[in-house]
């Protein structure tokens, strides 16, 4: 008896169906987000690369934005470059400027009255809650809730009308100076800081009610975008992402300037890293901000608003230039070839908005800086895109990118 081998013969579009499902696991989709996408906040790029709805790998794109101002400092007198500062993180000009003034101020080794520090402090802080309010407004939006940004937007809008009064300008303020500040504050202005933080305070508690039990902020945002305590430190983050992260890192509180160990203010910190604790830090930086404020404003010296014994450095008043000899030379050898500093190097950094704005400073003497390096708390926080948002959704990068809250002025520089 002979035994026959039957064969089962596959049809030509069944093999090819089977080899396309094989095909189709292993492909990766490769998709460019930004750099003109809205919730990259800038000109940020992410090259992205998907397996299906999960990010696989991210890889962030900077560069979109360089203007070389670190170069462009090595041009520049040291009072010549304050407004190139406005142009870091925008949002927060006021602190730029401080950050840079006391770095070189440090290297000049010039004592600064206690009225102008209280005044930094004071500006610092308002200019803290401006940044928030726009951040935490736009990371609203990005996520869906509208309603949100015009709550922040409106009460910014008050802060830019308190910003003009002070410094005449609105977003690009370049109000410090090497030595002190522009100009001293004008008559009733504190009390309208006053009014401002009565008013704002209930519109923090206002959106604190709308996003912190708000079921769709929650979804989106808890759990999502985690970084571990350990992560934040090894990446190099600092500010409010770093602090999300239980990390209780804060230079006001750890190495005072400007009579910051004068105030008293809490720092908060998350537990879990994620995006919904990297918002309730910022939510509560606002309100320790006010309060930092009030107290400023209570206890606010009198007497100089700028180093009047760094003649070489500071220019002299107006009407004392109009009027004598020597303040119209110091004044023209001032604006002509810069404050005279001596040689040496300085590092300098300071607790802004985005976390630790730092300002590293060469000089071989002379009214021009050798070399300038700025250390960009955005650059830096970006750094870790690549680790926080692998194995995420695609529509989670939205919420991980306006926890983050970069600006690409300074990430470039």
């Amino acid at each position: 008896m002979s035994s026959e081998t039957t064969e089962i013969s596959i049809p030509d579009s069944a093999a090819r169906a089977v080899g396309a499902s094989q095909e189709f696991e292993t492909e990766k989709l490769e998709l460019s987000m930004g750099p003109s996408h809205p919730s990259t906040h800038g000109v940020l790029r992410l090259n992205l690369e998907l397996d299906g709805e999960i990010i696989k790998k991210c890889d962030p794109v900077l560069g979109y934005l360089h203007r070389g101002d670190e170069k462009i400092a090595e041009n520049m007198t040291y009072n010549q470059f304050v407004p190139y500062t406005d142009r870091l993180d925008y949002l927060a000009p006021l602190a730029n400027n401080v950050a840079y003034a006391i770095a070189v101020e440090r290297l000049a080794d010039i004592n600064i009255p206690e009225r102008c520090q209280a005044i930094r402090v004071l500006i610092s802080e308002l200019a803290r809650i401006s940044a928030h309010l726009l951040g935490l407004g736009a990371f609203a939006m990005d996520v869906g809730a509208m309603t949100v940004f015009l709550y922040t937007f409106t009460e910014r809008e008050k802060l830019y009308t308190l910003f003009e009064e002070l410094t005449g300008a609105r977003f690009t303020t370049s109000y410090t100076r090497i030595g002190g500040v522009a100009r001293d504050m004008p008559e009733g202005w504190t009390n309208r800081v006053l009014q401002f933080i009565e008013e704002f305070l209930p519109m923090v508690d206002e959106v604190d009610g709308l996003l912190t039990r708000n079921r769709i902020w929650v979804d989106r945002t808890e759990g999502v975008g985690v970084i571990s305590r350990e992560d934040a430190i090894a990446y190099g983050l600092t500010g409010p992402n770093l602090r999300g992260s239980g990390v209780e890192m804060d230079l006001r509180k750890d190495l005072p300037y400007s009579g910051y160990e004068q105030y008293d203010f809490d720092i908060p910190v998350g537990t879990k890293g994620d995006c919904y604790d990297r918002y309730l830090v910022r939510i509560e930086e606002m309100r320790q901000s006010a309060r930092i404020a009030r107290q400023v404003i209570e206890k606010m010296p009198s007497g100089a608003f700028y180093a009047e014994d760094a003649k070489k450095i500071f220019l002299p008043p107006k009407e004392k230039v109009l009027s004598s000899m020597e303040e119209l030379i110091q004044n023209f050898m001032i604006v002509t070839e810069g404050p005279q500093m001596p040689s040496g190097e300085v590092y300098f950094e300071a607790e802004n908005p985005k976390g630790t704005l730092g300002f590293y400073v060469v000089s071989k003497g002379g009214g021009v800086p050798y070399r300038l390096k700025i250390r960009a708390p955005s650059f830096c926080n970006l750094s870790i895109l690549p680790k926080v948002c692998l194995g995420s959704m695609v529509s989670d990068t939205t919420s991980i990118l306006g926890s983050l809250d970069f600006v690409m002025g300074e990430c470039d520089r």
